[in-house]
C-alpha cells in the first residue's frame, strides 16, 4: 500500500507541473502583502500614462482649440474686417467679439483643461499668453512716427503703449504705402520716389518711418507689421495664434530634465533586440560620434573589437597609460580606390581610450575643439 501510494502521489506530481519560480519561504509567504509594494510597482507605469496624457493634451492641434483670439468691436467697423472673422473661424479656435482696455485691438487667451495633469507644470498653462495686437490707422501711425522721430528722448516718447501694462504690444498697419503715396503733397519740396505726408509735425515720409522702426525696437521691443491689405493681416493672426498653439509644449519640453535628450523610435537611434541583435550598429555608430570619424574608420575600430567591452578589456591588458593611447593608432582603415590605406592615427585613439577609461567628466576629449 505504501508504495502504490507513493507511485500515486509521483504521477500526481507529474501531471500537475509547477512552472520554474522563485522559491518562497514559509516566513515570506505569511501575513498580507504590503500595500506599498504594488503601489510602487505601478509608479513608473502611472507616471508613463501620465506623461502620455499630458503630451495628449499639449499637442498644437488640440491646443489650438484651447486658445481665444479675443477682438475689439471697433475693429469690426471696418469692412476688412470679414476677412479676419473668417480665416479665425477656418483656423478652429475660438473668437471673441468684447471691448479691450486698447481700442482696436486683439487679445489671445488660453482655457486651461479640466482636470489638468499633475505632471504639467503650473506655468505651462498660462491662461493669458499678455500678446497683445494693436491696429493703427496709417495717419495716427505717422503722428507717432513724428513724434519719435522728432523727440529728445526716444524712451520717454513711445506712443501707443502703456509702461505699467504687463501686456507686450505688437503694432499693425495696413496700407500705410498707399496711404503716404495718396496724401503726397504737390510742390518741388518732396523728392520723387520718396511719398511723405506733410501736417503739423512737417513732412513725414519712409526715411523717418524706418528711423521710428528702428527706434521701437530698440527702446521699446515693440515689433511693427506693415501690411497692404485684411488679407496679409488675416495670415500674420493666424500663423502667430498657432505659435501660440506649440508655446505650451515647447514649455513642457524645456521644463523637463533632460529637454535636450531625444526619445522614441524617430529619434534616429538603432534598435537592439533581445537577443543582441543591433549591438554591432550600435557601438558603430557610437564611433561615429565622434568628430572627423568617418564610417571607414568606425569600421575598423568596430572589426577590430566588436563591442566597447572587449576593448575595455584590452585597456586592462595594457601594462602603461601610453601603450592604451596608442593601442588603437595602428589599425589600417580602408581607403577608396586609387587611395593609400592609411592608419586610424594616435588622435582618434587617444579620445576613444580616454572615451572609455576616464572618470573625469569633465574631461575634454577633442583638443581641436
Amino acid at each position: 500500500m505504501a508504495r502504490a501510494g507513493t507511485g500515486s502521489a509521483a504521477g500526481s506530481r507529474r501531471g500537475h507541473r509547477r512552472p520554474p519560480t522563485w522559491e518562497i519561504s514559509d516566513s515570506d509567504a505569511e501575513g498580507p502583502v504590503p500595500a506599498e509594494v504594488p503601489a510602487r510597482a505601478r509608479e513608473p507605469a502611472e507616471e508613463r500614462r501620465a506623461a502620455v496624457e499630458a503630451l495628449r493634451l499639449l499637442r498644437p492641434e488640440r491646443a489650438l482649440r484651447r486658445l481665444a483670439v479675443r477682438v475689439d468691436p471697433a475693429i469690426l467697423e471696418d469692412a476688412g474686417a470679414d476677412i479676419l472673422k473668417e480665416a479665425l473661424a477656418a483656423l478652429g479656435c475660438e473668437y471673441l467679439i468684447e471691448p479691450q482696455p486698447q481700442a482696436h485691438s486683439l487679445r489671445w487667451s488660453r482655457v486651461r483643461p479640466d482636470p489638468c495633469p499633475l505632471s504639467v507644470p503650473p506655468e505651462v498653462w498660462s491662461e493669458n499668453e499678455q500678446e497683445v495686437l494693436l491696429l493703427l490707422e496709417p495717419g495716427e501711425f505717422l503722428q507717432g512716427v513724428a513724434q519719435l522721430t522728432q523727440g529728445s528722448d526716444p524712451a520717454c516718447s513711445v506712443p501707443w503703449i502703456c509702461p505699467e501694462s504687463p501686456a507686450r504690444p505688437h503694432l499693425a498697419v495696413i496700407g500705410l504705402d498707399a496711404y503716404l503715396w495718396s496724401h503726397q503733397p504737390s510742390g518741388q519740396g518732396i523728392q520723387q520716389g520718396s511719398p511723405a505726408v506733410t501736417g503739423a509735425e512737417g513732412a513725414v515720409g519712409w526715411p523717418q518711418v524706418e528711423e521710428a522702426l528702428v527706434l521701437l525696437q530698440l527702446w521699446a521691443e515693440l515689433d511693427v507689421l506693415l501690411v497692404a491689405s485684411w488679407q496679409e493681416l488675416s495670415e500674420h493672426v493666424c500663423a502667430f495664434t498657432r505659435a501660440l498653439a506649440q508655446r505650451p509644449y515647447k514649455r513642457y519640453r524645456e521644463a523637463q530634465a533632460f529637454s535636450f535628450c531625444t526619445a522614441g523610435r524617430w529619434a534616429g537611434g538603432e534598435r537592439v533586440a533581445r537577443d543582441g541583435t543591433g549591438l554591432r550598429r550600435a557601438w558603430h555608430r557610437q564611433i561615429s560620434q565622434f568628430n572627423r570619424v568617418g564610417p571607414a574608420a568606425a569600421e575598423a575600430v568596430v572589426a577590430a573589437f566588436p563591442s566597447p567591452r572587449l576593448l575595455q578589456q584590452a585597456y586592462v591588458a595594457c601594462s602603461t597609460e601610453q601603450e592604451q593611447l596608442a593601442l588603437l593608432a595602428d589599425l589600417p582603415v580602408t581607403a577608396p580606390e586609387g587611395l593609400r590605406p592609411r592608419r586610424l592615427g594616435p588622435d582618434l585613439s587617444r579620445r576613444i581610450c580616454l572615451f572609455l577609461t576616464t572618470t573625469n567628466p569633465d574631461l575634454l576629449l577633442d583638443l581641436g575643439s
